[in-house]
């Protein structure tokens, strides 16, 4: 057995294996169509290599029957796949004779007319089998075969321009390209050279292996894991069947016996790398599966995160109004504006006005949040003097200070030699005094005895406004340092002097300087030994 021979009951035993493989797996239109047009393939190779290998003229005769049925069979189930892929439903012709009439008529003209498509079967003079065809049947074959080849790419390319499956466009391209280019040679080979050399008909099946291929790719890209299995396999049993066959025709004992000893190592080495395989693919899947299970669980929480944040900013809207009423009925009634009210109910009211105030604070934490986490803060950016916005701050907090026994201080710096400075800055006033008046507030409430000292500069070096709050408070832990500006984060001694604090108002204050292009941090030499705040902004600059 030659070479050539050899290759073609490769192909054959590879493209056998493949369809049986298809036929297993789903059962729907376009895998049986696919696992047929594959099949045929594998008995075209196989009548091929029955033809080159037999020593018989009328065998040879016989065997070119067989191929010829089983090629003509190609271009048929191709067509037919083209309308189930990549739809994978039912034929939808109005007769499935359009596509197999042809078919059969051809299939019969072979049958019954042994030399309607061969005129006879012959040696060269090189001792090589080849044949003359006969014209006009002939011509008709291939004319069919071509027009079959022509309507599936038409098909194939409508499929491709009304999809708007990206996925299905690629598969698609993959198999036009793939596909059309082994096609024309083989075409080339086997059906325009035998009008003149029959003797290269051979180079067909090797090139429909690679139509095989690009179309198993195609179709079966999300599910390569199984292909890769199942190539495996194939490959190793070609392998072994190769080996087999060289052991069989080996001309010496020496060379049958060392090629034995191959054919037991392949064996041995074989069954390992297929189980090898099989143990990858099988990880690699639950792998997938896990990816997938947990990229759908990510997709729903962050779905049920984006619902609760919504519920929240609904929410926290809500109470807003009838917050903000109670508020100033409250005010209204401790500034005398309702009438004199006894000193019981000015302290009942007095409380009410406070928790009412604490809660209007929370709920305004509470819906930035939510705010922040939709995406929808809103911020009206403007020239603002910064140094003006921190003393009108310090202004508002005053009657809280002063019924503190605090020291407080509040220095704008100027650098050395310098008579003014410009403290513009661009931001949105209402939330940098959110901003600054939240930190001072902290430092006031944490810091039950001692001094606030506030600082606002500039450094040069570095081109920035910094403003600084520093206290002698409570002091802040180093291992609560890193986590002090997330979401409900809070020190653990904060709870001792405040226990009304959410851990809120510094994650809404570093998202806000941070929408502002400037920082905000925190330094503290440890519990007990104070704290700073630090904010950095840029200085305006004209456009």
């Amino acid at each position: 057995m030659d070479i050539i021979s050899i290759v073609l009951s490769v192909v054959s035993l590879i493209t056998a294996g493949l369809s049986l493989f298809i036929i297993r797996g789903e059962h729907s239109d376009s895998n049986k169509v696919f696992s047929l047009f594959i099949l045929s393939i594998s008995l075209w190779a196989f009548g091929l290599l029955m033809f080159r290998v037999t020593n018989s003229i009328s065998s040879a005769l016989n065997y070119s029957r067989f191929y010829y049925i089983a090629a003509a069979a190609i271009p048929t189930f191709f067509l037919h796949f083209s309308y189930l892929f990549p739809r994978r439903s039912g034929f939808k012709f109005s007769s499935f004779g359009v596509l197999y009439i042809p078919l059969a008529v051809i299939v019969l003209c072979i049958l019954a007319y042994p030399n309607f498509i061969l005129n006879e079967v012959y040696y060269t003079s090189a001792g090589v089998k080849s044949a003359s065809v006969n014209i006009a049947p002939y011509m008709t074959y291939a004319a069919y075969f071509v027009i079959f080849l022509i309507i599936a790419y038409f098909n194939l390319l409508r499929a491709f321009y009304s999809s708007k499956d990206n996925h299905v466009k690629a598969q698609l391209k993959f198999i036009f390209i793939g596909t059309i280019i082994p096609y024309v040679i083989a075409m080339y080979f086997d059906l325009f050279l035998p009008f003149f050399d029959y003797t290269y008909i051979w180079i067909g099946p090797i090139m429909a292996i690679i139509v095989v291929w690009s179309l198993s790719y195609a179709v079966y890209r999300h599910h390569l894991l199984n292909v890769k299995v199942i190539t495996t396999e194939i490959f190793i049993a070609a392998l072994w069947i190769f080996i087999f066959i060289k052991t069989l025709i080996s001309s010496t004992y020496q060379d049958r016996l060392i090629n034995l000893g191959l054919l037991i190592l392949t064996i041995v080495v074989g069954i390992l790398l297929i189980k090898s395989v099989q143990k990858e693919v099988s990880q690699r899947e639950r792998i997938e599966l896990l990816a997938t299970d947990l990229r759908q669980a990510n997709q729903r929480l962050t779905e049920l995160d984006r619902q609760k944040s919504e519920f929240v900013s609904f929410a926290t809207h809500q109470l807003r109004a009838p917050l903000t009423a109670m508020k100033g009925y409250a005010s209204l009634i401790l500034e005398g504006d309702m009438g004199k009210v006894p000193d019981e109910a000015r302290m009942a009211v007095s409380r009410i006005y406070e928790s009412t105030n604490t809660l209007t604070v929370i709920v305004d934490d509470y819906l930035n949040i939510a705010r922040i986490e939709l995406g929808s803060m809103k911020y009206a950016f403007d020239t603002i003097d910064f140094r003006g916005l921190i003393e009108d701050v310090i202004a508002e907090l005053r009657p809280n200070m002063d019924k503190t026994d605090l020291q407080f201080s509040f220095t704008a710096e100027h650098p050395v030699g310098e008579i003014a400075r410009d403290w513009r800055i661009t931001g949105d006033r209402d939330k940098l005094k959110q901003v600054i008046a939240n930190l001072i507030d902290n430092s006031i409430k944490y810091t039950p005895k001692g001094r606030v000292d506030a600082t606002l500069s500039f450094d040069r070096s570095r081109h920035r406004f910094v403003f600084m709050i520093k206290d002698t408070g409570i002091g802040i832990a180093p291992e609560v340092l890193p986590h002090l500006f997330q979401k409900f984060s809070r020190a653990g001694n904060a709870n001792k002097v405040n226990i009304k604090g959410t851990g809120l108002g510094l994650y809404v204050a570093k998202e806000i300087v941070e929408a502002h292009h400037g920082t905000v941090r925190v330094e503290s030499a440890g519990e007990g030994r104070g704290s700073a705040f630090i904010v950095e902004m840029e200085p305006f600059t004209k456009a």
